[in-house]
């Protein structure tokens, strides 16, 4: 019958399993390229990470120096003097930090030995036996000695690496200047090499930078919200170092979800420590407060607003970020997945479109 099939006796692959494998085999073509490429900046690590975090910094910086342009200031001159202020700024918080850090160790390891008393205290009221609870005492003091002296020495001992630090540093200073000198000529020279049409291009572009900078601006507006929250309630249940604990609070939230973490166990502990079983107990409520119900009201105008995606995406591709890229993964997979996302938006509006006239 004319238009009837011929029946060859051979399996003819249905169309959708075809695509289907295609599909498959491109997702297989893109995992390896993106290992390829993370194993190959393994490899380069001393120079790759010092220009990411150029790269990182200059995106987010590159609006002061632009501004600095327009009232007839050189690029290179307001690169060199926003270097500069960076500088300036990250000596005044390292002293700071590590001064108020350092001039409290005593009571730090006085405050920790107190919790340990305390917690051997509990154990004992629980009907623990009394030896076995002064053996579990004697094992966290094992580990808070490391863990203090890692807090307290750690950064001064890193320090003694003096020649990978200064290379870092060196080099991204150094790219730094290049990146906010020459910004908007490397940005247009990647933008036509990127191998797609110019105007997707600077859609991906921009829309990264733009990712970037809200990230950052919404993380900098929780941590000063958590600090000013855990300072307070510091303040209120009489709690000591509540200055240390506010910086420490403060620093530990650029660090996704961990940091929180870190940071309220050692309120905790010092709270116990100093001032008492009902303030470590109040500390817990403040810390489960101020990175929990208080802060939901807040980071959805920080966050949300800046990246445009559910803050429990932002946690899934935070820890498998973090899982698979280390460090940096955890920073830059929030606002990567932000772009990606208005980058899809973006072309799907074009598409539905209608052409003009």
């Amino acid at each position: 019958m004319n238009g009837a099939p011929e029946d060859t006796g051979v399996l003819t692959t249905p169309a959708w399993l075809r695509n289907l494998g295609r599909t498959a085999w491109l997702l297989v073509g893109l995992i390896l390229l993106v290992v390829a490429a993370v194993w190959i900046m393994a490899l380069t690590d001393a120079i790759v990470a010092p220009v990411v975090t150029a790269a990182v910094i200059a995106a987010v910086a590159a609006p002061l120096v632009s501004w600095a342009e327009r009232h007839r200031v050189p690029r290179l001159v307001g690169a060199i003097m926003l270097l500069v202020g960076f500088i300036a700024l990250g000596i005044g918080v390292v002293v700071v930090v590590i001064g108020g850090i350092t001039s409290q160790s005593g009571d730090v390891g006085s405050h920790l030995s107190d919790a340990k008393d305390t917690m051997t205290g509990w154990l004992t009221d629980l009907g623990v036996d009394p030896d076995k609870a002064e053996s579990a005492k004697s094992d966290a003091s094992s580990a808070a000695s490391g863990a203090v002296g890692t807090l307290l020495h750690g950064v001064a001992g890193g320090l003694k690496e003096l020649s990978s630090l200064v290379f870092f540093l060196a080099l991204t200073a150094l790219s730094l200047i290049f990146l906010l000198k020459d910004g908007p000529e490397i940005r247009a020279w990647g933008e036509r090499h990127l191998g797609v049409p110019l105007p997707l291009a600077q859609t991906i572009t921009t829309r990264s930078i733009e990712s970037l900078r809200g990230y950052f601006f919404g993380v900098t507006i929780v941590a000063a919200f958590n600090g000013v929250v855990v300072a307070v309630g510091a303040l209120i249940l009489g709690v000591p170092l509540i200055g240390t604990i506010a910086a420490v609070t403060f620093l530990a939230a650029y660090v996704p979800y961990v940091g929180a973490w870190t940071a309220g166990a050692f309120s905790v502990l010092v709270a116990l420590g100093g001032a008492g079983t009902d303030a470590a107990i109040g500390m817990i409520v403040v810390q489960l407060l101020a990175n929990g119900v208080l802060q939901q009201i807040v980071q959805p105008i920080a966050m949300g607003a800046a990246l445009g995606i559910h803050p429990l995406a932002v946690l899934i591709v935070t820890i498998a970020g973090g899982a698979l890229f280390g460090a940096a993964g955890l920073i830059l997979a929030a606002p990567i997945t932000s772009a990606i996302t208005r980058i899809s938006a973006d072309l799907s509006r074009a598409r539905g479109s209608p052409n003009p006239a």
